[in-house]
């Protein structure tokens, strides 16, 4: 069974391996909410390449909130329908190098499924390398055999921020940018307060990223450093729990493993008027 060397792997190593029978390559690319950034009018993508529909299919679509988690087994249901096994080893990916990928391999963590890699640079160093091309899909796929098991560790909720956020041994961190994390800015989301988390510190997810590919190990360990992250419980949010999953793949891939992502992220949390807000 083909294992993924680390949480992030380069396009030479996904070029190696892309016709290994246990290969199973997603993409996941999703628009910003400010700006659309699909090419719809002529596609490209990397061959045998499945699109993961993070908006639709993998979005609870009952929910008030942007990037829902659906439930377990409905999560279980769609993945096994794209032909995703127990031993698929998982590449994903998407059109803005590091950008929603990550919030992928995050639901598969959540999911309890180890075997998966983001990779570094995305689409972007696929085609910089003139590796293959596709514009067709191919969407004819056996059902899989994949088992959800929950993975409560990774998750959290807004009634955990309200008990993290008086709780000295844990660090909130938010990925959006310095002015929105400062309310400097109007949030993109029309209605939505402006500010932070009480007791929060930021990290724009830009920051752990260079040149559309994580940063180096040692950058990253320093970035988390001077927030403390290491010595505390990290807990990652965002706007809407996109972002904060590319500070938790970095996280990962300097070896921490207390870490979780808030889901509903800061449009659950200012649009509810009784949490407090800074």
């Amino acid at each position: 069974m083909l294992q993924v060397p680390d949480v992030i792997v380069e396009v030479e190593w996904l070029y190696e391996h892309m016709h290994h029978p246990n290969i199973v390559i997603l993409d996941a690319t999703i628009d910003k909410v400010t700006n659309s950034i699909k090419d719809k009018t002529d596609p490209e993508f990397i061959p045998s390449s499945i699109f993961f529909d993070l908006k639709n299919t993998f979005c609870d679509q009952e929910s008030v909130l942007p990037n829902t988690v659906i439930p377990f087994s409905k999560f279980e249901e769609e993945v096994q329908k794209i032909g995703i096994n127990t031993n698929s080893c998982i590449v994903v990916y998407d059109q803005l190098g590091i950008y929603s990928s990550p919030r992928v391999f995050w639901l598969f963590r959540i999911m309890g499924f180890y075997n998966i890699t983001v990779l570094n640079g995305g689409f972007k160093a696929w085609k910089e390398n003139s590796y293959p091309l596709a514009n067709k899909r191919d969407d004819i796929r056996s059902k899989g055999n994949f088992i959800a098991n929950y993975s409560p560790e990774f998750f959290t909720s807004e009634s955990d921020i309200r008990k993290a956020i008086s709780n000295k041994e844990v660090s909130i961190i938010d990925a959006r940018a310095e002015n929105r994390f400062l309310g400097q800015v109007h949030e993109p989301r029309k209605g939505l307060r402006a500010g932070h988390i009480p007791n929060s510190s930021n990290i724009h997810y830009e920051n752990v990223l260079k040149d559309n590919k994580l940063a180096s190990k040692t950058t990253l360990k320093n970035i988390f450093k001077e927030k403390e992250v290491p010595q505390k419980k990290a807990i990652f949010t965002c706007g809407s729990g996109i972002t904060a999953c590319i500070l938790a793949l970095a996280a990962e891939h300097i070896k921490m493993s207390s870490y979780s992502v808030y889901d509903g992220s800061w449009t659950e949390w200012g649009s509810n008027l009784e949490n407090p807000i800074e």
